[in-house]
């Protein structure tokens, strides 16, 4: 299973990219993580956040294969402990198809992204900084990986 990670956003910080690479590569090929970033919107001062929403959300759109399993990152998603986590991996995995990711930008994700995903998720009640959850989600999805493989990473 191949895990697209499609987030709105280009040039983070440094230690975004960091602190992802080093829980990616941790993944074993199976369950292969891969970030594709989608150019954000231009804010104008004309525009207006819904304008600047619908085209990420098309830009999010046509990234996605038509056969991939949708998950977006939503604060009204369902949250899910680490354990849950591990469980969705498991189903994916038996599922047999690729995963799609989907992380908003600044106005979130468009109401079109939202109904495309299959399932929602929510990392936290808390509104986290976009570059922020590439790090939380790479780790969360790399611990998930060691709880259904019996590593001792994660400490229940």
């Amino acid at each position: 299973m191949k895990i697209n990670l499609l987030a709105v956003g280009t040039k983070m910080p440094s230690w975004v990219e960091q602190g992802y690479e080093e829980y990616a590569k941790r993944l074993p090929r199976e369950c292969q993580l891969v970030l594709h970033e989608i150019s954000p919107a231009k804010r104008t001062k004309n525009g207006h956040s819904q304008q600047w929403l619908d085209q990420e959300g098309e830009r999010i759109l046509a990234s996605i294969p038509k056969e991939h399993y949708v998950v977006s990152l939503d604060v009204k998603g369902r949250p899910w402990s680490t354990e849950q986590l591990a469980q969705q991996m498991k189903s994916w995995l038996a599922d047999g198809r690729d995963i799609s990711l989907l992380i908003g930008g600044p106005d979130g994700l468009s109401k079109a992204c939202n109904q495309r995903a299959d399932q929602k998720w929510s990392l936290s009640a808390l509104t986290l900084p976009h570059p922020l959850v590439r790090v939380v989600l790479a780790e969360q999805l790399y611990r998930s990986w060691t709880v259904l493989q019996n590593h001792p990473y994660h400490r229940a």
